[in-house]
Protein backbone atom coordinates (compact mmCIF):
# COMPACT_ATOMS: atom_id res chain seq x y z
CA UNK A 1 0.00 0.00 0.00
CA UNK A 2 1.26 3.51 -0.61
CA UNK A 3 0.93 6.07 1.11
CA UNK A 4 0.36 10.39 0.81
CA UNK A 5 2.53 13.04 2.41
CA UNK A 6 0.91 16.35 2.40
CA UNK A 7 3.28 19.10 3.43
CA UNK A 8 2.56 22.88 3.60
CA UNK A 9 4.34 26.25 5.35
CA UNK A 10 4.63 29.62 5.12
CA UNK A 11 6.99 30.92 2.55
CA UNK A 12 7.76 34.12 0.85
CA UNK A 13 8.71 33.19 -2.27
CA UNK A 14 10.19 32.85 -5.08
CA UNK A 15 6.92 31.42 -7.00
CA UNK A 16 6.31 30.11 -10.18
CA UNK A 17 9.17 30.23 -12.67
CA UNK A 18 11.65 31.66 -10.17
CA UNK A 19 10.37 28.90 -7.47
CA UNK A 20 10.93 26.51 -10.71
CA UNK A 21 14.22 27.60 -11.29
CA UNK A 22 15.81 28.12 -7.78
CA UNK A 23 14.68 24.58 -6.51
CA UNK A 24 15.90 22.02 -9.28
CA UNK A 25 18.11 20.63 -7.54
CA UNK A 26 16.20 20.01 -4.88
CA UNK A 27 13.81 18.16 -7.11
CA UNK A 28 16.31 16.39 -8.86
CA UNK A 29 17.36 15.05 -5.23
CA UNK A 30 14.16 13.93 -3.78
CA UNK A 31 13.62 11.89 -6.71
CA UNK A 32 16.17 9.99 -5.04
CA UNK A 33 15.17 9.50 -1.60
CA UNK A 34 14.11 6.13 -0.37
CA UNK A 35 10.27 4.76 -0.76
CA UNK A 36 9.89 8.35 -3.21
CA UNK A 37 7.23 7.54 -6.05
CA UNK A 38 6.49 10.84 -7.02
CA UNK A 39 5.97 14.82 -5.74
CA UNK A 40 3.22 17.38 -6.89
CA UNK A 41 4.75 21.40 -5.94
CA UNK A 42 2.10 23.55 -4.34
CA UNK A 43 2.38 26.89 -3.98
CA UNK A 44 0.18 29.87 -3.40
CA UNK A 45 1.61 33.22 -3.88
CA UNK A 46 -0.94 35.35 -2.42
CA UNK A 47 -1.40 33.12 1.38
CA UNK A 48 2.73 32.96 1.01
CA UNK A 49 2.24 29.33 1.59
CA UNK A 50 3.92 26.69 -0.62
CA UNK A 51 4.65 22.97 0.04
CA UNK A 52 3.49 19.49 -1.49
CA UNK A 53 1.60 16.34 -1.71
CA UNK A 54 4.20 13.05 -2.18
CA UNK A 55 3.70 9.60 -2.40
CA UNK A 56 5.65 7.33 -1.33
CA UNK A 57 5.90 3.16 -1.31
CA UNK A 58 5.47 2.88 2.78
CA UNK A 59 4.36 4.85 6.06
CA UNK A 60 7.95 4.13 7.11
CA UNK A 61 9.48 5.59 4.36
CA UNK A 62 7.10 8.74 4.28
CA UNK A 63 8.02 9.00 8.09
CA UNK A 64 11.65 9.17 7.19
CA UNK A 65 10.92 11.48 4.60
CA UNK A 66 8.91 14.08 6.44
CA UNK A 67 11.28 14.24 9.56
CA UNK A 68 13.96 14.88 7.72
CA UNK A 69 12.20 17.47 5.37
CA UNK A 70 11.05 19.47 8.55
CA UNK A 71 14.89 19.49 9.63
CA UNK A 72 15.43 20.92 5.93
CA UNK A 73 13.08 23.27 5.99
CA UNK A 74 14.30 24.59 10.37
CA UNK A 75 17.64 25.47 8.71
CA UNK A 76 15.61 27.70 5.77
CA UNK A 77 14.19 29.39 8.64
CA UNK A 78 10.91 27.58 8.24
CA UNK A 79 9.57 26.06 11.67
CA UNK A 80 5.58 26.26 11.05
CA UNK A 81 5.24 23.29 8.78
CA UNK A 82 1.74 21.37 8.64
CA UNK A 83 2.22 17.94 7.59
CA UNK A 84 -0.03 14.81 7.47
CA UNK A 85 0.62 11.37 6.44
CA UNK A 86 -2.68 9.11 4.34
CA UNK A 87 -3.07 5.36 3.44
CA UNK A 88 -4.58 5.18 0.16
CA UNK A 89 -7.80 3.56 -1.21
CA UNK A 90 -6.65 2.15 -4.28
CA UNK A 91 -9.49 0.88 -5.23
CA UNK A 92 -11.44 3.99 -5.19
CA UNK A 93 -8.38 6.05 -6.42
CA UNK A 94 -8.14 3.60 -8.94
CA UNK A 95 -11.80 4.60 -10.42
CA UNK A 96 -11.30 8.50 -10.02
CA UNK A 97 -8.13 7.97 -12.10
CA UNK A 98 -5.40 9.05 -9.29
CA UNK A 99 -1.66 8.16 -9.96
CA UNK A 100 -0.73 5.31 -7.40
CA UNK A 101 2.30 4.93 -9.58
Amino acid sequence: MSYLLQVDFPMDGPFGDEMAQAFEELANSITEENGFIWKIWTENEDAKEAGGIYLFETKETAQKYLEMHTKRLAGFGITNVNAKIFSINSKLTEITKGPLK
